[in-house]
This record gives C-alpha cells, structure tokens and sequence, in this order.
C-alpha cells in the first residue's frame, strides 16, 4: 500500500499543476464503477449522453457488456465484484478487499478527471471515502443508494465524501434537501424515458404478440414478473402461480429474466400452464391485463405500462419483520409506485400479509370491471407526472460535463494565480537580493575606503 501511498502524493500535485490551456476543448476522463445489471444498463446510456455533451470524453471502468459497448476501458467486470447475502460475502472477502485496492491504484494511475458512482454503496462508498481524502478528484454519484430505506447513518459520509448526488426518484429531494441538507440534483426517471420511447414505437398487435410466443390469443394475460435473482423467483413465484390458477378465464405468462437459466424456472413450472416469454418484459406488459410482480422497478415499469398490479413479497419470519417495517425502517412503503405517489396506489403483500387468499383476492378487485382497477389507473397517472418528462442520462450528462468545465477552470484559475503568486514572489526576492547585494557592494567599498585611508594615514605618519 505504501507504493500506492505515493502515487496518491503524486497525483494530488499533479492535480495543482493543472495546465494553462483552454478548458472546454481538452479531452476530459471519466471513471464508471457499477457492480450488477442494472448499474450497468444505467451507466451505459449515460455514458451515450455524456458523449453528446462531450465528444473527447474518454472512460475508464468497473462495469459490464452494455458499458463495453459504449467504448472505453473495462478494468473489471462487475460480475467479479458483486456477492449478495451475507455468507458469500464472508467468503470472498479477501477478493473483495482486492477488488478496492485494484479500484484505487487504477484510478489514482490514471487520474481522471471524475469518478461518477452508480449505485452499488457498500462498494462504492468505500470509493469515494478514499478518493477524497487521498485525492482532488470529485466524486459523482448517479443513482442514489436508497439509504431513505435503511443505513440513513450513510448521509454522513455521503455529505463528507461525495461532491455532487444525482438523483432519479422524486421523493429523494426532499429526503436529501430538507431533512439532511444536502443539495441534490433530479434529473427524472430513466425508466418513465425507456418506457415512454418503447410504446411510442411499438406496434405489434395482440394476435401477432400471442402468435410469436405461443400464447392462446382468446385469452387475455396475467402477467407473474417473479423478479431476476434466484432467491425472489424461488420465494414468490409457486404463490404466483396458485393465485394465477384461480382465474381460469386468463392464460399466465411469466416474464423471463434473461440471466436466469431455463432449466431453473422449469422446477417451478412443471406441471403448471405458465408460459415463460423471456427478455421481452415491455412487449409482454404491452398486452397484459393485470399482474403479480415482486417489489423493485418492476412495480414501476408495471405502472407505466398501465396495468394494474398487485405487489407479491414473501419475506422469512413475516411477523418479526412486519413489526420492522412498522418500526425500524424509515418508509412507509416498499413499491416505486407507492413511494413516488406517498400514498397506496398498489396493493402491498408482503411479511404476514403474504397469503394465497390475500394476493387473490387483491388481484380479483383489479380485474375488468371493477371499481379499485380504475382508481389504480387514474393514480397511475399522477405517478408519471410526479416522475416528470427529463430524460435523466442526458439531464445527469449536461450537468456533469457543465460542473466538470467549471470546476477545470476553476483549476485553471487556481493554477494561474499560483504561478502568477510564484512569478511575483520570485520577483520579489530578486529584488530584494539585489537592494541586498548593492548594499553589501556600498558597505564593502566603505570599508575598502577607510581601510585605504587608514592605510594612506600610516605611510604619512612620520
């Protein structure tokens, strides 16, 4: 680490010497660390928008395939960082660990002139702790962690270490802004953008959907959106499909997660007429008349699709963590859609409200023809106007690429009046040597006159 100790020294006086060019047209470095999908999904259309903003961007990263696409350098791929529970933590710490160093040498080697975060805390707050106190780069963070949730004790390094929040939810704002006064940028919601440009060009009907995917066209669809770990599949998926089983008249489709294998949705499936469509969630939710989905964006894709929902969560010891929601947890809520309303738009089954009875029935008052389903599509749509119409990685992009040329020149300003302090001070001393230096002259030629004289005095003596 000592090696590492004093490429850091380095690079902060490298930092100092910033050039005295013209900001706007040097090529600026940017450095991504996500570490699941998602992030890189994310982090791969903003790198997209930051190229609008700024043609000579260069990246540098910690991120997957969709970020590769973009250009730039993939140090590691984040499928080499993520471990989720607590003992696949426990037992690959020391890769963990060596994945930080990994992280710090190589932007401290390569000195870029931001790292943006997205996501992914445990990670990437360790990040930004030691960039700021071992470095002048600034640190971004895109994609909030939703420290609203849980570990709200993270603001406190969030507000010390990170120099600029983006945000993509609403709600955040005044979380941030008022109750720990932190400024924030929203800059909207890139799903609401994602699904707004793919219904805006999507075009295939009902019959030419079902006759692609081997539905029965005369059914309508519940849609199961089971989630895309393994753990969320395996605890709502069977109860999904129980509830789905009651209503005959519709035909199930569950979406596929395209990082799930076939083979493990089979032993759920088995002897069940669920079909499975996978990778195409938005086609799916474009021809479904309701549906049971797992907490997470999901909730809000569902939404802004317009179908109505029940949300569907099994939770282990569902008493004990009922009373946790109630009084531990900082939210009122768990789904998107009822946390960017403030209010239940969408039924919430989770912890002891978790049962067969309980999701069937929810989803009976949503089917057609029932009042509580166009209560829930008329909420909808004050949840898409609470979430705006930004389009959030070109929003983030312009004003990163913004702050990043004020901040360079501010450097750049710093930078001269450094050397203007330097040239001035300098000059100074010059002067001051040479005032010195001519009296050192003066006082030495008195010297050598009255030594002269005294001398001239002795030879006259008789």
């Amino acid at each position: 680490m000592s090696g590492l100790r004093t490429t850091v020294r380095s690079t902060r006086k490298l930092r100092k010497l910033t050039v005295n060019k013209e900001y706007s047209t040097i090529k600026m470095k940017y450095y991504l660390i996500v570490g699941e999908a998602s992030g890189d999904l994310h982090a791969s259309r903003l790198m997209r928008s930051l190229k609008k903003y700024d043609e000579l961007a260069e990246f540098r990263f910690f991120g997957g395939d969709l970020m590769a696409a973009e250009g730039g350098t993939r140090v590691k791929h984040y499928k080499e960082l993520a471990y989720m529970g607590f003992v696949p933590v426990l037992l690959h710490l020391g890769t963990i660990f060596s994945n930080m160093k990994r992280c710090k040498e190589d932007i401290v080697a390569w000195k870029p002139d931001v790292v943006i975060l997205v996501d992914y805390p445990g990670f990437n707050l360790n990040i930004a702790k030691f960039l700021k106190k071992n470095t002048l780069i600034p640190v971004y963070y895109y994609i909030s962690p939703k420290i609203w949730a849980w570990k709200e004790w993270r603001i406190k390094s969030i507000k010390r270490d990170v120099s600029e929040m983006f945000s993509i939810l609403p709600f955040e704002v005044p979380f941030y802004e008022q109750k720990h006064k932190y400024p924030i940028h929203y800059v909207g919601n890139p799903t609401a953008q994602e699904v707004a440009e793919f219904r805006a060009g999507y075009q295939q009907t009902y019959e030419e959907f079902c006759r692609e995917n081997n539905l029965d066209s005369r059914k309508p669809i519940i849609a199961l959106l089971a989630g895309s770990r393994l753990q969320e599949i395996k605890d709502n998926l069977p109860a999904m499909i129980e509830v789905a089983e009651r209503f005959e008249d519709y035909q199930m489709v569950l979406a596929g997660a395209p990082s799930i294998e076939d083979e493990y949705y089979d032993k759920f499936l088995e002897g069940t007429p669920v079909r499975v469509v996978k990778n195409k969630t938005y086609q799916l939710l474009s021809h479904t008349t309701a549906a049971l989905v797992t907490s997470g964006t999901a909730t809000l894709e569902t939404a802004l699709f317009n179908v109505p929902q029940v949300v569907c969560y099994e939770t282990p010891l569902p008493k004990l963590i009922r009373f946790a929601f109630n009084h531990v947890l900082k939210v009122d809520y768990i789904c998107l859609v009822n946390l960017v309303a403030n209010k239940e738009v969408v039924p919430e089954m989770f912890a002891d409200k978790f049962t067969i009875d309980g999701i069937a029935n929810e989803l009976y008052k949503i089917m057609p023809g029932q009042p509580a389903r166009e209560r829930m599509l008329a909420e909808y749509q004050e949840v898409l106007r609470e979430l705006g119409s930004k389009v959030a990685p070109d929003e983030a992009a312009s004003i990163m690429v913004d702050l990043l040329r004020k901040h360079r020149a501010e450097l750049i300003r710093l930078a001269k009046e450094r050397a203007e302090a330097v040239a001035k001070a300098a000059a100074k001393a010059a002067e001051l040597a040479r005032v010195k230096a001519e009296q050192e002259a003066a006082i030495a030629r008195q010297k050598a006159e009255e030594a002269e004289r005294v001398s001239q005095q002795e030879i006259n003596e008789p």
